[in-house]
């Protein structure tokens, strides 16, 4: 990204973690989608999820990424996991096996379209089920000022702890993120969702 469309900014970061699945809220909460998981590595379907659902939450640190950085990590202990509507995307997760065996839910949410529409907390109690079938240990992320106000809460709501704060400073994009260059895609006023990720 052009560092002219760079600007610094503070970021309030909270680590959030489950410790067993039992703390897993048992709330039953009515699925109207298809999970799918990605079994082949295609960087192109990942950047499409990344910049589609993170745009309006401002996921950045990706956008420049090279084929060969996204066939890395994706060729890694990586599982993507993808929520349509028939045959259109609504929204993703992917999940990320450490070397501690605990889980990071390393990105989650849904495409801009799809917020507001009931779909948000099923798919993140499906992240946090596939999630634990990878591990007894922990399961883990982090959510910060950068993503939908309503983030930290649905998650804390699902059952994660915060562990840790802290606030950094980064350099953040001065205009919304589009889809492709000069797409000139409007705001869609988004006033609920809980997209989260490590931006």
């Amino acid at each position: 990204m052009d560092k002219k469309a760079l600007k610094k900014g503070k970021i309030h970061v909270w680590h959030i973690e489950m410790l067993k699945r039992a703390d897993t809220t048992s709330e039953s909460i009515e699925k109207t989608y298809d999970l799918k998981l990605v079994e082949v590595v295609l960087p192109e379907l990942n950047r499409f999820l990344y910049v589609t659902v993170g745009a309006p939450w401002t996921w950045y640190l990706r956008l420049n990424w090279s084929y060969e950085e996204w066939r890395n990590y994706l060729s890694g202990n990586i599982q993507t996991w993808v929520a349509y509507k028939g045959a259109t995307p609504i929204g993703y997760f992917e999940l990320e096996q450490q070397a501690d065996d605990s889980v990071e839910i390393a990105y989650f949410g849904l495409v801009p379209e799809f917020i507001g529409k009931g779909h948000g907390k099923a798919l993140l109690q499906d992240a946090i089920t596939k999630a634990w079938e990878l591990t007894d240990t922990r399961v883990w992320l982090h959510t910060c000022t950068l993503d939908h106000p309503q983030a930290l809460s649905n998650y804390l709501a699902r059952g994660f702890k915060v562990f840790k704060e802290e606030d950094l400073v980064d350099e953040i994009p001065v205009t919304a993120i589009q889809p492709w260059e000069g797409a000139a895609k409007p705001s869609l006023g988004l006033s609920e969702g809980a997209n989260s990720a490590r931006q």
